[in-house]
């Protein structure tokens, strides 16, 4: 059980450390395109291949667009999302706001019930994001409020369109194998952001400039959900999906000691939270 638990908490840490490069980047836009396009261009054969042999009904092509349609959305709010917030405060935010939404809609909708320890890790997640959005901080002036807000909202919108594309791509994986999905979502992601990245005029400046970390970060995003897949043949996903999430944690630490972002104890702290939240649904809910 050791090496599945290795391996999913080095997934957590690799998309932690893509997005800190992200972060970095001069411009989000072409650097969240970039790093995306070069997967994309050598999985594309893929998804062509798989489509000619196995052609899908309508309905399964109709479902594959709205995966496409979700990740165009997707990839624009990250992108601004990383321009308007601090890597400390949008990414635990992010990444656990489909963890809280799912059992959410599972007990209203779906007539699911939650444990004592569920519930319990809900209220966790819940104090944290409170935490991290800055509602009530003496340092926010009079004025700016919005200002302020923006990146929290922001960083929850992303939340919920993530948790909208799993849901939909759980369905598409009853048509299509995960690897042309992954093609089809990266079609997606690259299409969102061809606009801004056309609009910018700024392709050449970006790769001059971050030429390196645009290289790593075209292995470490799709060597992160590579990684967790190899984690998931050797244990079960409820075990150790969860884990991943230890990312939340390594990226706060990140922003506050290479960024020098501000508030780090706070932070620290409601993102350890929100990691005990999520461990606490994923685990015992």
């Amino acid at each position: 059980m050791l090496l599945p638990i290795l391996l999913v908490i080095a997934s957590g840490m690799a998309h932690a450390v893509w997005s800190l490069f992200t972060k970095k980047s001069l411009n989000k836009s072409v650097f969240l395109w970039m790093i995306m396009m070069m997967c994309t261009v050598l999985l594309l054969p893929t998804l062509i291949i798989e489509l000619w042999q196995n052609p899908l009904t309508p309905s399964a092509y109709a479902l594959l667009l709205v995966s496409v349609i979700l990740q165009a959305i997707y990839s624009w709010l990250l992108s601004q999302t990383y321009e308007l917030g601090d890597l400390s405060q949008i990414y635990p935010i992010m990444r656990g706001t489909s963890t809280l939404l799912v059992p959410i809609i599972g007990v209203v909708f779906l007539h699911e019930s939650l444990s004592i320890f569920g519930w319990i890790g809900i209220i966790c997640m819940l104090g944290g994001f409170f935490g991290l959005s800055g509602v009530g901080s003496s340092s926010i002036r009079p004025g700016t409020r919005w200002q302020s807000l923006k990146p929290f909202i922001m960083a929850l919108c992303v939340g919920l369109c993530t948790t909208s594309y799993v849901f939909v791509d759980k369905l598409n994986l009853q048509h299509i194998s995960p690897l042309a999905l992954l093609e089809v979502t990266n079609i997606g992601f690259v299409a969102g952001l061809t606009p801004l990245v056309l609009r910018s005029k700024a392709v050449r400046k970006e790769w001059q400039a971050n030429r390196p970390t645009i290289l790593l970060g075209a292995i470490l995003n799709p060597g992160s959900y590579l990684l967790f897949l190899f984690a998931m043949q050797q244990a079960q996903m409820a075990q150790i999906s969860p884990l991943r999430e230890t990312g939340t944690v390594f990226a706060t630490f990140l922003g506050i000691l290479v960024l020098k972002e501000q508030h780090g104890v706070k932070r620290i702290a409601c993102s350890i939270v929100i990691l005990c939240g999520i461990l606490l649904i994923g685990m015992w809910g």
